[in-house]
Formats: C-alpha cells, sequence, structure tokens
C-alpha cells in the first residue's frame, strides 16, 4: 500500500510540475549579463560568458528545446563562418563556439548565442548524453 501511495503521489508531481522531472540539462542565458548559466539534474555546473545580438538584431527569448545537433556547421547566410558544436534551437538560431573570443562577454552576434569553442563541445557533449528531448533552452533578459 506504501508502494502504492508513493507511486501515485509521483505521478501527481510529475503531472503538476511537467518538464521539471525531465530538464535534465538547462541552460539559462542571460542577455544582460551576457552570462549562460548551466544546470545538470538541477544543480549548478558552470557559468560561462557568452555573446548574443547586436544593435539592429535580436536574440529570441522563450524556453525551448534543441532542435538539431552539427559537431562543425558553417553559416550558410554570414560568409560560411565556421560554427563548431551548433546547437540549434529556433529555426536559424544556435548556440555555437566562436574563435572570436575578445568579444565573449559584449553582444556583437547577428543573433546567435556564441560560446568559448570549449564551452560549446561541454555543452554539446552534455545535451548528446542526456538527449534534447531532457534538455531545456531558456533565454531572458
Amino acid at each position: 500500500m506504501i508502494h502504492r501511495l508513493a507511486a501515485v503521489f509521483v505521478v501527481l508531481v510529475c503531472a503538476a510540475y511537467p518538464g521539471r522531472a525531465n530538464a535534465n540539462v538547462v541552460a539559462r542565458v542571460d542577455i544582460s549579463e551576457q552570462r549562460l548559466h548551466l544546470y545538470v539534474n538541477g544543480a549548478p555546473y558552470a557559468t560561462w560568458r557568452v555573446s548574443t545580438a547586436r544593435r539592429g538584431y535580436r536574440t529570441p527569448t522563450g524556453s525551448f528545446r534543441p532542435q538539431s545537433l552539427h559537431r562543425q556547421h558553417y553559416s550558410s547566410r554570414y560568409h560560411n563562418s565556421p560554427m563548431p558544436y551548433s546547437v540549434f534551437f529556433h529555426g536559424g538560431y544556435a548556440i555555437h563556439g566562436t574563435y572570436e573570443l575578445r568579444y565573449l562577454g559584449r553582444p556583437v552576434s547577428h543573433g546567435c548565442i556564441r560560446l568559448h569553442p570549449r564551452n560549446a563541445a561541454v555543452l554539446f557533449n552534455l545535451i548528446r548524453r542526456h538527449g534534447a528531448s531532457n534538455t531545456r533552452i531558456v533565454v531572458a533578459y
């Protein structure tokens, strides 16, 4: 009887808080801070500098799931620019590595979220390990 009650409790909690039990990896991008706060299994994992959209462009805000992952992608819109460890989350918008490290921490992109390539690789591999369905990308000011 106790096991049955515990099972019912777990089902009710999961129904009341959809997505919480499934979000093993959460990447929270704070545009005003130009930081990505990474959580794995609910615990803080890392905080990294990012670059988001510069004036005249926008980085989409909201809560997203990864749509596709590409170990090495090249931009079809911006001069075949390399985008290592790309995690596309909203149409053509992605979190990806950049080689323009001096700009990290400042808004300079056309809308994507740029990371140091080492950090992009860590995020990419965590998402592959836990699964896109268990990952949430939250972008806000």
